[in-house]
């Protein structure tokens, strides 16, 4: 039996899906009817302060649970594996943690996938999603026509803990409510 790579491995994945996508009664590459918007929480719980994107979308589905055209889930995956979240919809908003020394804990930068390049900070989560949704549209997948990402300013995303830094904590009351306040415009 040989054995099979993890590109290759994701890349046969991404051929099924395409497959499936293609065998429904919407064109290919196009997205349902239905305006759909996906609201993904990034991060990882166990990290500090990387855990911030979860929180927030954790905080936002009670509050968003009877939005008919909202989805709301939550990840650790980064890169490619995005490709299996964010297919399908009209509207993709990304909520993950970044660090950038450049603004204080809980500030909350708004961009667009187009102006990712233009954020230098650390976080793992959106490597390469420009290139996955490139690479989405290039497979004939059904890519997001609007994606929005919320990147909220950390203090401290390495530190094994479950708790957030005090200044963070104290910022995510005013960083749900920002972003609550622009879902329905992307609805």
């Amino acid at each position: 039996m040989r054995r099979v790579s993890g590109v290759e491995f994701r890349m046969r994945h991404l051929t099924l899906m395409q497959t499936a996508l293609n065998q429904n009664d919407t064109p290919p590459g196009s997205i349902d009817a239905a305006p759909r918007v996906l609201l993904l929480g990034l991060g990882n719980d166990i990290l500090t302060d990387d855990a911030v994107g979860l929180l927030v979308v954790r905080e936002l589905r009670p509050k968003l649970a009877a939005h008919p055209s909202i989805d709301i889930r939550e990840t650790t995956e980064m890169g490619l594996a995005l490709l299996d979240f964010i297919t399908g919809y009209r509207a993709v908003v990304i909520v993950d943690s970044i660090q950038t020394g450049k603004a204080p804990a809980g500030f909350l930068h708004e961009l667009d996938a187009s102006a990712l390049n233009q954020l230098t900070g650390r976080t793992p989560h959106f490597v390469g999603v420009s290139e996955t949704l490139a690479l989405g549209r290039q497979l004939g997948l059904a890519m997001p026509e609007q994606v929005r990402i919320f990147a909220i300013e950390v203090e401290d995303p390495f530190t094994l803990s479950t708790d957030m830094t005090p200044a963070l904590q104290s910022a995510l009351p005013g960083i749900v409510e920002r972003i609550a306040a622009a879902l329905p415009k992307l609805a």
